[in-house]
């Protein structure tokens, strides 16, 4: 690829993050300590709870899959790419999601919002964001004590996402290994410290409205190297882990319905770019000698088909890690 085509192709990938909008999250009020604040069973098997996070001093909304019966199961933290929709996760609208967990074992934790955040605890607060953004505390810290309390959870954790969820989810394993038996990342760029990849963290940040440098700092800030997956890929060892990435090329789900524009056009363009970061820590993960799945589809853009046969495919080697 020559140095011109591949600043298009940055250039598109970071302006593909526009195309991924956010979500807003409701204030509580003044409270001291973490607390589900509201529940709605939707059905038997899916309760949305209203979760006030101490850190951030506002509610957070949570979807959760769980079975029907009161019995004790592990739990699957599940996270959005940068559009976690305004008032229900992305991944309850547009995949099988709900039908797919129905006869599993496991509670599924879907945060719905965090536009824009990395799901990272931020240096400042950025108020075009909501305020402070203190996503880590809240998904390590404060919402697994109550997920285990109200809905059985027996401490096993394996946590997963999609885009900017899949390197949160890969960042935060790295930064909490004790919390969790193993990682799921579609569509991810595991990079921090790269050109390209601040980029178009620094853009997808900026078009959700927010500032960078509230996040993480200058490009000097150690905070970068210390979020990135590739420099920490040690603390991955014994950890299933699973990564995915398509080709780029669209295959037939892509050319078809609300998605075809993006998908051969951003979409491929984005994908292409993600495959290739994902051939980066694949080679730092076999130069560490740290086992994974690592699945280069042949077709596959970055949109949502690919994203509901990555969760099918994984699941099996998440679910082994949660027996064991």
């Amino acid at each position: 690829m020559t140095a011109n085509i591949r600043t298009a192709a940055t250039a598109a990938l970071a302006m593909a993050a526009l195309l991924i909008s956010g979500a807003g999250m409701v204030r509580a009020d003044s409270q001291t300590e973490s607390a589900i604040s509201s529940v709605r069973d939707i059905d038997p098997a899916r309760t949305r709870i209203s979760v006030y996070s101490a850190a951030m001093d506002r509610t957070v909304t949570v979807d959760v899959l769980h079975p029907a019966d009161d019995e004790p199961r592990p739990t699957y933290y599940l996270l959005d790419g940068v559009d976690s929709g305004a008032a229900e996760t992305n991944w309850t609208q547009k995949t099988d999601i709900v039908s797919f967990f129905a006869d599993k074992r496991v509670n599924v934790v879907l945060p719905v919002g965090g536009r824009g955040t990395f799901y990272s605890d931020w240096q400042r607060p950025d108020p075009a964001l909501g305020g402070a953004q203190r996503w880590e505390t809240f998904l390590t810290g404060e919402l697994p004590p109550l997920i285990d309390a109200r809905f059985r959870g027996d401490g096993r954790n394996v946590i997963g996402g999609l885009s900017m969820g899949a390197l949160s989810a890969v960042t935060l394993t790295t930064r909490h290994p004790e919390l969790y038996r193993g990682v799921a990342a579609f569509s991810g760029c595991l990079d921090t410290v790269s050109a390209s990849a601040r980029l178009v963290i620094r853009n997808s940040v900026r078009w959700m409205g927010g500032n960078p440098e509230n996040m993480w700092g200058t490009d000097a800030d150690p905070a970068w190297r210390a979020h990135d997956p590739l420099t920490n890929a040690p603390a991955l060892r014994g950890k299933a882990v699973y990564v995915s990435a398509g080709s780029g090329i669209p295959g037939p789900e892509s050319l078809t319905g609300p998605q075809m524009p993006q998908a051969v056009t951003f979409g491929a363009v984005l994908e292409y770019l993600v495959h290739g970061c994902t051939e980066s820590f694949q080679r730092r993960l076999q130069d560490l000698g740290v086992p994974a799945t690592v699945v280069f589809h042949p077709l596959g853009t970055h949109s949502w088909p690919y994203w509901q046969e990555d969760l099918h495919e994984s699941w099996p080697i998440l679910e082994a890690a949660l027996t064991e």
